[in-house]
C-alpha cells in the first residue's frame, strides 16, 4: 500500500510523462531544453516529496534519498547524471544533445522504478501487534485490584534461567562476532571482488546503516561510482566518508585520486598531502602525491615522493603527464584496512 509521501511523489513524476514522451533530439533546442528542464523539475519535486523535505536539491537530495534507500545506487547514478545535464542547461548558450535526450529518459524510468519498486514493499506499520484480551469486569462495588492467585516457584527456577539467558547469550555473541560470522562490509567486499556488483552495492549500504562511523562502506561505493564514470556521485560518497571519519587516510586517498583523475591536481595535491599525514606508510599516497606535483611542474618535490613510494600503478601515472594524457589511477580490487 503507497504511503501519502509515495503518492505525491508518484505524482509529482506524472507530471513530466508529456515532456518525456516529446523527447526528440531533432527539435529545436531551445524547444528541447525547455522539457529537459520541466522533466528535472519533475524528479526532483518527486524525490523532495520522498524525502519529506523542500529545502535539499540536486546532489544533496540524491544522497538523502540514496541515504535512506528510497533509490538504489544505479538509480542515484542515472538521476545525478542528468542533474548534470540540468546544471549544463543553466547556460543559455548551451545546445542539449541525443545523450542530454538519454539521459533525461534514463533518470525518469530509473524514478519510476524505484516508486514502484516503494510501493510494492510491504509497509512496516501493517503489521500491528494484537492486543491483549479486554480484562474481564469486575463485580460491582468490588474495588479494581489485581487478582492473582499466588504461586510458589521452585527454588531452583530462578537460578536455571539465568543460567540459560547468559548461555543463549553466549551463543549469539558466537554467531555474530565468531570465526564462522561476516560482517556486511566483508561481504561487499568479497561481492566486489567477484564482480558482483549488486550485492556488493546492497551490503555496502548495509555496512552504512549498521556503522555510520565507518568510512570504509562509503568508500567502496565512491570507486565503484568512479568505475563507471560518474565523478559526482564518487564524491558524494567520500564526502559522507570524510564527515563519518575525517582522519581516514583510505577516504583521503580515494578523493585524492577522484580529483586527479578529473584533472584537478592541485586539489588532489592537498588531500594527497592529507593522506600521507594521517598514514605514512602509505606508498600509493606518496605515489600519485609525486603524480600530482609532477603534474603541478613541481618535479623536485615530485621525484622525492616517486622514490619513497618505489615503483608502482603510479609511475604510468606521471608517464602519461609528459604526452598531456589524463591521469589514471586504476580503482583496484581490495582496500587496505
Amino acid at each position: 500500500m503507497p504511503t501519502p509521501a509515495q503518492r505525491e511523489a508518484r505524482a509529482a513524476l506524472d507530471v513530466a510523462r508529456p515532456a518525456v514522451a516529446r523527447l526528440d533530439e531533432s527539435r529545436g533546442s531551445e524547444d528541447l531544453a525547455a522539457d529537459l528542464i520541466e522533466i528535472w523539475d519533475a524528479i526532483e519535486t518527486s524525490l523532495r516529496a520522498l524525502v519529506g523535505s523542500t529545502a535539499l536539491g540536486g546532489h544533496s537530495l540524491i544522497r538523502e534519498a540514496r541515504q535512506r534507500q528510497l533509490i538504489g545506487f544505479d538509480q542515484a547514478n542515472g538521476i545525478a547524471e542528468f542533474e548534470a545535464v540540468h546544471t549544463r542547461l543553466q547556460d543559455v548558450s548551451y545546445r542539449p544533445n541525443a545523450s542530454d535526450v538519454s539521459s533525461a529518459r534514463n533518470a525518469f524510468l530509473k524514478l519510476d522504478a524505484a516508486l514502484i519498486e516503494n510501493a510494492a514493499a510491504p509497509s512496516p506499520f501493517d503489521s500491528r501487534p494484537a492486543q491483549p484480551p479486554a480484562a474481564a469486569p469486575t463485580p460491582a462495588g468490588e474495588p479494581v485490584a489485581v487478582r492473582t492467585q499466588a504461586r510458589s516457584r521452585p527454588r531452583w527456577l530462578v537460578p536455571t534461567i539465568a543460567v540459560a539467558v547468559v548461555a543463549i547469550l553466549a551463543i549469539g555473541g558466537w554467531l555474530m562476532f565468531g570465526p564462522r560470522g561476516t560482517s556486511a562490509l566483508n561481504d561487499g567486499v568479497a561481492a566486489y571482488q567477484r564482480g558482483q556488483r549488486e550485492v556488493a552495492i546492497s551490503a555496502f549500504n548495509k555496512a552504512v546503516r549498521e556503522n555510520p562511523k565507518d568510512a570504509l562502506p562509503h568508500v567502496y561505493l565512491a570507486r565503484m561510482a568512479r568505475e563507471v564514470g560518474n565523478f559526482s556521485l564518487a564524491s558524494n560518497e567520500l564526502q559522507l566518508a570524510l564527515e563519518a571519519d575525517p582522519n581516514s587516510a583510505v577516504a583521503l586517498r580515494e578523493m585524492g585520486a577522484n580529483l586527479l583523475q578529473q584533472g584537478n591536481a592541485e586539489l588532489a595535491r592537498r588531500f594527497y598531502v592529507r593522506a600521507v599525514q594521517a598514514d605514512p606508510t602509505d606508498k600509493t599516497s606518496q605515489g600519485y602525491l609525486g603524480c600530482a606535483l609532477y603534474r603541478l611542474g613541481r618535479t623536485q618535490e615530485a621525484q622525492t615522493f616517486i622514490n619513497r613510494a618505489g615503483p608502482g600503478p603510479w609511475s604510468s601515472c606521471v608517464a602519461s603527464a609528459n604526452t598531456g594524457q589524463p591521469a589514471q589511477v586504476p580503482p583496484g580490487a581490495s582496500i587496505p584496512r
